[in-house]
């Protein structure tokens, strides 16, 4: 990097010679150091709530949702090599406890890990867009509940919903109820909009 003036509050600027992105060395304001995207993802799988992250790294709540935003636009689904998976719903709310909203995702039965989900009204809309995951990777078994949307959206020569079929699933629903707070059935954490929801979800589940 290459000098290139000052900052209108006299810090020195410098230039990337490779991006050509300019930047000042030092920043007054902690959001801006270098690492603090690395700490938000940390705290946030910790199930760390938003206040209490920005109160820890000393920047506004306003600034630390936006940049949660940010970071689960740059995370990518991880690829899984397993066939066979289980589906199933984790009900929560948005802004207030009357306005419900539904977790759907997808599990991997071998590896434990999440593989697709979507957050909406409990309908089949919200259920095919984790269900389309589950096609394109060639699913070979998918084990839910017994809920009846399913019938209509699994093929009936992979769709299983036998007795502890779904024990792993209701296993990570516990899980992820004690460890994000705004997901405990009685809490009074709550996501402000499903937009934050998903961002969080998303970096809990793959960041």
């Amino acid at each position: 990097r290459v000098k290139d003036g000052r900052q209108n509050n006299g810090r020195q600027r410098y230039k990337c010679k490779s991006c050509h992105r300019k930047q000042q060395a030092l920043y007054s304001y902690n959001a801006y150091q270098k690492g603090i995207n690395d700490e938000i993802v940390t705290l946030t799988k910790e199930g760390v709530g938003i206040r209490s992250t920005a109160r820890i790294l000393n920047i506004s709540p306003t600034t630390l949702l936006s940049r949660i935003v940010q970071i689960a636009h740059t995370i990518s689904r991880p690829r899984h090599q397993s066939k066979n998976y289980e589906v199933d719903e984790i009900k929560s709310f948005v802004r207030r406890k009357s306005k419900h909203i539904w977790i759907a995702y997808a599990l991997d039965r071998k590896s434990k890990q999440v593989v697709s989900y979507n957050i909406g009204p409990r309908t089949n809309a919200t259920l095919n867009v984790v269900l389309e995951t589950l096609r394109l990777s060639d699913a070979k078994r998918v084990y839910t509940d017994r809920l009846r949307n399913y019938r209509s959206l699994i093929e009936t020569k992979i769709h299983r919903t036998s007795l502890y079929g779904t024990n792993h699933i209701e296993r990570h629903n516990l899980t992820i109820r004690t460890h994000l707070k705004r997901l405990a059935r009685k809490t009074i954490c709550f996501s402000r909009s499903a937009v934050i929801l998903s961002a969080i979800l998303k970096i809990y589940f793959w960041g």
